[in-house]
C-alpha cells in the first residue's frame, strides 16, 4: 500500500523551530512534486510551500523566509523546516504529493493524515 505518513508536529513556543517530515512507503519509483499544506481552525486551507522533483521551490508569502522546504529522494523524505514560528503558524498541517508507483506503472496522487502544529507559550 502506498502512503504518505507526516511526523514532527507538536508544541512549540513563539519563536522556536520544528521540523514536519512526510514520508512516501510502498511500491515507489519516485516522488515528484510536494506540496505542504495548513488548514487551521475556522480558516480556509493554504498552500504553504511546494518542492518539485528538480528541487525548485515556493513558498506562501507568510512564510517566505522562515520555512525551508528540502528532500531527500533517497529516502522518499520531504521535510519542512519551520523556524522563527507564530501564534499564527497553529494548524493542521498535510502534506501533498504525485508519486509514481507500479506495478502496473501510474502516477497517484497521495494526501497524508495531517499532523498538528500549535504555538503557543
Amino acid at each position: 500500500q502506498v502512503q504518505l505518513v507526516e511526523s514532527g508536529g507538536g508544541l512549540v513556543q513563539p519563536g522556536g523551530s520544528l521540523t514536519l517530515s512526510c514520508a512516501a512507503s510502498g511500491n515507489i519509483f519516485s516522488v515528484n512534486a510536494v506540496y505542504w499544506y495548513r488548514q487551521a481552525p475556522g480558516k480556509e486551507r493554504e498552500l504553504v510551500a511546494t518542492i518539485i522533483s528538480g528541487g525548485s521551490t515556493n513558498y506562501a508569502d507568510s512564510v517566505k523566509g522562515r520555512f525551508t522546504i528540502s528532500r531527500d529522494n533517497a529516502k522518499n523524505t520531504v521535510s519542512l523546516r519551520m523556524n522563527s514560528v507564530k501564534p499564527e503558524d497553529t494548524a493542521v498541517y498535510h502534506c501533498y504529493a504525485n508519486v509514481l508507483v507500479g506495478p502496473p506503472t501510474r502516477n497517484l496522487e497521495l494526501w497524508g493524515q495531517g499532523t498538528l502544529v500549535t504555538v503557543s507559550s
